[in-house]
């Protein structure tokens, strides 16, 4: 076939890549995806609210294929192999100008700082030091707080400080408790992509991001063509809908369904559906890839 332009494929990891939900995975979707981005022409971003080693844990646990990029700690730092840098050696570099451009956001201030901050407040608990960046300030909130009154009273301190930030609130299902990232305005996972398209000079109609959750919204529902994977509940799905729709943007979202090469459209599955639905010319790409005779579709 003809030569393949490149290609930036940017994945959440949890109940997307890896196969961590209630939906089934279907066999061999995770292979058909290492042996995709094995292609010269792909290059692999792992997004993550993980920090950079429990990335690298998750990709040999799982079996994902290496990514070429990571965007880790909630779209707060972004890491690339050392041997892009010049150096022989695999070991992995945080990207100071991506710190550079989302630090002004706080004013000077770091993650001690907000701690400090927030320190008397007790409805909030600090999570685990390893769960925790320069620009990322992570907390288990108490069930029982009024939420309006914290979010209220949080908010308030940060701006009487000069600190531009968002509050990103979520529910662990699994371990039944809420959590709070405190993030710089300027990080997320869109902007972090954006970051990524313009520094390699990628085009940009040639990249995707795939997601599962509600976090993911941000990215899924803007101008960056975007993947739901099947697997994702139903409440994302509408919502990521009313998004496209209000800015007119239905052409960048695809939920995934199954049916590619008899898969189900969950996880990995769903990742490569997108992807050929965006992107149809790879539909060969991943046929030449697979060794498995006598799939369908």
């Amino acid at each position: 076939m003809s030569e393949i332009a490149p290609i930036l494929l940017c994945s959440d990891l949890d109940r997307t890549l890896i196969p961590n939900g209630r939906a089934d995975e279907s066999p061999d979707a995770r292979a058909r995806l290492a042996r995709f981005c094995a292609h010269p022409a792909v290059r692999l971003v792992l997004v993550s609210g993980r920090d950079l080693q429990r990335v690298l844990d998750a990709v040999d646990e799982w079996s994902l294929p290496e990514p070429d990029y990571i965007i880790g700690d909630v779209g707060t730092t972004i890491y690339a192999p050392r041997s892009r840098s010049g150096s022989g050696d695999g070991d992995w570099v945080h990207w100071r100008d991506w710190t550079d451009e989302i630090a002004p956001s706080w004013n000077g201030l770091t993650h001690d700082d907000i701690s400090y901050l927030f320190a008397d407040i007790t409805a909030i608990r600090s999570q685990e030091p390893e769960k925790q960046g320069a620009f990322k300030a992570s907390y288990y909130v108490d069930r029982t707080a009024n939420r309006d009154v914290l979010d209220a009273e949080l908010h308030g301190r940060l701006w009487h400080n000069g600190i531009d930030a968002r509050l990103v609130w979520s529910l662990d299902d699994d371990a039944d408790v809420v959590q709070l990232d405190v993030l710089p305005t300027s990080a997320s996972t869109l902007h972090a992509m954006e970051f990524l398209i313009s520094h390699l000079a990628f085009d940009e109609r040639r990249a995707l991001f795939a997601g599962d959750s509600a976090n993911d919204l941000l990215a899924l529902g803007s101008h960056i063509n975007g993947v739901l994977v099947a697997n994702a509940e139903p409440s994302v799905r509408e919502r990521a809908r009313q998004m496209v729709e209000a800015g007119a943007l239905e052409d960048t979202l695809y939920l995934a369904r199954g049916g590619l090469f008899g898969m189900n459209g969950n996880y990995a599955a769903g990742v490569l559906e997108g992807m050929v639905h965006f992107l149809p010319e790879t539909r060969d790409l991943m046929r030449l890839a697979q060794e498995l005779p006598g799939d369908g579709s």
